[in-house]
């Protein structure tokens, strides 16, 4: 569409740091639900969380140490080793944590108390993702080369020597990535084996898996773990963490040039717009869901950024263009373009509610998980047809790979209904 442009503006610009002392933030998570969307979890290389209130805004001249304090919620010790991921749980009343410590603390929020200790991965725990309808469900990926399934109704009577309750994996895939071909370094160590992400896809049966080792994408039901059901090889190389954005429109990348880098989902081909703010490597990135277009960005500099969408029309382009657009675009930017690109400022909002203001809430009906064995998966398949035809037709969202991420309610599918699993082994 001629004359429509559309961006990022940096708005914050945080510090990470504790007693004065700068760390490095390895993680980044905004809450799910609307009502605390604005609140951004940050973990970093010191085992802290810390929560910010991103819906500060601030001039781009001033302190970003003074910035921090200015908009920092709370902050506690969280491990006493590197905290790699956090994950927020329950109505965003829980939050939990993965650490180089090999273990995963569950957090009541307000209370800043552990609930939980899951334990039984034997190398850092890199990446977590919960059920999508069952929020007591928790899938875990790594550096050991395992995945791990956890139910934390399912509390042992033991505790640790902190007077935590110990919560056991009910089962995963041990040596998920491993190739058959990995050759030993001369010092006689195994080649890298560790899984970087995890997701649990919204079928409610499936898995994907990330592994460094083989930059490979790995699907599993969780009904039958021996093997995949299929795998494929997006690049040769490793990359680094990236998310897509909650209205699917857009994925950003961190990379370790400084950047960030947000691509269009319908126009791959096109060059991506670069976000320049980082003097170093930038390890995480993560979408607002409640603010279409508002991601966050941490780095190796010690500073965590954000920045939000902005769109705009040019004076050149005709009002019957700017119409055909309204019905493709979000509702505040259609607002934007029928009013001739004047933004109208939402009502006020009401000041940030402290977390003593969030109530425990029952959890969904809870479900039986399968019971599953630690074995080793190495089936290799077909990967996904990127050139698909987009066409929305009913034929096409049967048969498109994407749709096991908002299944049909007329049938119920799972990713294995997908892909043809091959014979053939890494």
């Amino acid at each position: 569409m001629d004359g429509f442009v559309s961006g990022f503006n940096e708005t914050g610009l945080l510090a990470v740091q504790h007693n004065a002392q700068h760390t490095i933030p390895l993680s980044l998570s905004f809450c799910k639900t609307s009502k605390f969307g604005h609140i951004l979890a940050v973990s970093d290389e010191e085992g802290y969380v810390t929560l910010f209130d991103t819906r500060r805004k601030f001039p781009v001249t001033s302190n970003f140490e003074e910035n921090s304090e200015k908009v920092k919620i709370c902050d506690w010790v969280s491990h006493h080793n590197a905290v790699f991921d956090t994950c927020w749980n329950k109505e965003d009343t829980q939050i939990l944590t993965a650490s180089g410590d090999q273990t995963i603390k569950l957090w009541d929020v307000q209370e800043q108390k552990c609930l939980g200790l899951l334990t039984g991965h034997t190398g850092s725990v890199k990446s977590m993702c919960s059920h999508p309808t069952n929020s007591d469900i928790i899938v875990s990926g790594s550096r050991d080369g395992s995945f791990r399934i956890w139910d934390l109704r399912c509390k042992s009577t033991a505790k640790s020597r902190c007077g935590e309750v110990s919560i056991c994996s009910m089962g995963g895939v041990k040596g998920a990535h491993i190739s058959s071909q990995a050759r030993r370094t001369r010092r006689g160590r195994a080649a890298s084996m560790s899984i970087t992400s995890v997701l649990c896809l919204k079928d409610q049966v499936s898995i994907a898996t990330a592994g460094a080792v083989d930059s490979v994408l790995k699907f599993w039901d969780t009904r039958n773990l021996k093997s995949t059901v299929t795998q494929t090889s997006p690049s040769p190389q490793s990359t680094e963490k990236s998310a897509i954005s909650p209205d699917a429109s857009n994925i950003v990348s961190g990379s370790s040039d400084g950047n960030a880098y947000v691509w269009k989902v319908d126009k791959p081909l096109e060059d991506p717009t670069i976000l320049k703010s980082h003097d170093g490597e930038v390890t995480a990135v993560d979408w607002c869901s409640s603010e279409i277009g508002k991601l966050a960005t941490c780095s190796d500099d010690f500073t965590v950024r954000t920045w939000n969408k902005n769109s705009y029309v040019s004076s050149t382009q005709c009002a019957s263009a700017i119409r055909r657009r309204v019905m493709a675009i979000p509702s505040i930017e259609c607002k934007m373009l029928l009013n001739n690109g004047k933004r109208y400022s939402k009502t006020n909002e009401d000041a940030f509610l402290p977390y003593d203001a969030l109530h425990p809430i029952t959890s969904p009906t809870p479900i039986t998980p399968p019971k599953m064995n630690i074995s080793e998966g190495n089936q290799l398949s077909s990967g996904l047809d990127l050139n698909a035809s987009s066409e929305k037709t009913p034929e096409s969202a049967l048969k498109s790979p994407s749709s096991v991420l908002n299944p049909p309610s007329s049938l119920k599918r799972t990713i294995r209904d997908y892909f043809l699993a091959s014979s053939r082994t890494l």
